[in-house]
């Protein structure tokens, strides 16, 4: 009888000479054939998107598979660890846009999740990562005084009936999806009878905010889209904190960033941040990510802007390509200011402007007189007669004559999947 120590090896061996073939574990190979069957009939699917000449897939290979064993034995059902040759298996591939290799996707209750795993690749990472994720993530009240709601946390709170019932299966399903997003709680039958006066209903408590601030859903509770639909935009906030931790995700989404870098202790300019975005940007919600940086934290793109911490709060734009600044912070109250920097960014006009200065008709428009100084990205000068460079980094004359230069390259891109842990199926993220 081998010992498991001696099993590990192998599996090593055999992942490395019989990839992808391997006898050990549990992962299941899934193919055209069963792969639908197989996310139907399990509450959760781990997912390994490998190829066999991929030497960090060859490395993640024995884990996984031993990972598998622990996972089957705690839960002989309803938890899957399947993998697919994406060499072999290429509609799956492209239908879950898998841009590179090994890519570790869940399934639950045959629906994938918006996040994709991203954490350690150890046997114990992805053994507890499969135990979270079968608890559940709603926390059951059965009087009103035992809710405790952590004010720290975006909540949403469910007064329903019965739990066989299609309001409290599609709450059930909410909850599980947004889980990282949100807590949730409920209460049924005589626990949530005071709140059901006029029948079953959910509400969202805010973050940070009392009961005073909660809003109600007025959709049908058994409309699973439409629920959906409203925890989603309650539950994920327009504007959203960049981490070491997330910035990954964030930029393999795919869409410009539109930062605030502030001080750790300057709330006050992340408030105002995500009130004028709410109010005016709204409509940019999925062509640019609002974020917010600790601008401590992050010094480095800071630096990289020619900027440090006596400079915070200030905006800035990373279009992965490279970084713009937002002239000045408190502009950002002046209706259209910010929406014109958004637009130029689309326009291609902040990257012309930053190169050639202002166009044409914008220089008509504000002549630049010939003792104008530093010029920024709205083609103001501070009256200045020495060489210098703008916020933007465009540099100018005591002449006015404009110096082409570049813009500072991106920062955030760097933070993206790294050649170190994945074979990238592609250089442009």
């Amino acid at each position: 009888m081998l010992h498991s120590s001696q099993m590990w090896l192998v599996c090593l061996l055999l992942a490395i000479f019989t990839f992808p073939f391997s006898l050990c574990g549990h992962v299941v190979q899934l193919t055209t054939q069963n792969f639908d069957q197989i996310l139907a009939e399990n509450k959760v699917v781990l997912v390994n998107f490998y190829a066999d000449w991929c030497r960090f897939s060859q490395m993640l290979a024995p884990v996984f598979e031993q990972a598998s064993d622990i996972v089957k034995e705690e839960y002989p059902t309803g938890v899957v660890m399947g993998r697919v040759d994406c060499e072999a298996e290429q509609e799956i591939a492209q239908r879950f846009h898998i841009t590179k290799y090994p890519t570790l996707k869940l399934w639950r209750n045959a629906q994938v999740t918006r996040k994709e795993y991203r954490g350690q690749r150890s046997i114990d990472a992805f053994s507890n990562y499969i135990r979270n994720q079968m608890q559940s993530r709603i926390q059951e009240f059965h009087a009103l005084s035992d809710l405790n709601v952590d004010s720290s946390k975006r909540t949403v709170i469910a007064y329903l009936e019965s739990k066989d019932s299609d309001s409290y299966r599609n709450f059930e399903k909410i909850a599980e999806e947004f889980r990282e997003d949100c807590n949730f709680h409920v209460g049924v039958g005589d626990a949530s009878v005071k709140e059901r006066q006029t029948g079953e209903n959910i509400v969202f408590r805010p973050q940070n905010r009392g009961s005073e601030a909660e809003m109600i859903y007025m959709g049908d509770l058994t409309n699973f889209n439409l629920l959906k639909i409203w925890v989603s935009d309650k539950c994920i906030p327009l504007v959203r904190e960049i981490t070491f931790e997330n910035a990954e995700e964030l930029t393999e989404e795919g869409v410009p960033f539109l930062l605030l870098f502030h001080h750790p202790d300057d709330q006050a300019s992340v408030e105002l941040f995500k009130s004028e975005i709410s109010k005016q940007l709204i409509m940019e919600r999925g062509n640019v990510n609002f974020l917010i940086a600790d601008g401590l934290k992050f010094s480095h793109p800071l630096h990289h802007l020619g900027k440090g911490p006596e400079d915070l709060p200030l905006i800035a734009i990373d279009s992965f390509k490279h970084m713009y600044l937002f002239p000045k912070f408190d502009d950002i109250r002046t209706p259209g200011k910010l929406p014109k920097f958004v637009a130029d960014l689309h326009s291609g006009k902040l990257h012309r402007e930053f190169h050639h200065g202002p166009d044409p008709e914008e220089q008509t428009e504000e002549p630049q007189t010939p003792d104008t100084g530093t010029t920024g990205t709205d083609g103001q000068g501070d009256g200045t007669e020495t060489q210098t460079e703008t916020d933007s980094g465009r540099a100018t004359s005591g002449s006015g004559k404009k110096e082409q230069t570049s813009p500072p390259e991106t920062v955030f891109k760097k933070l993206a999947p790294s050649y170190n842990r994945y074979t990238l199926l592609r250089d442009e993220l």
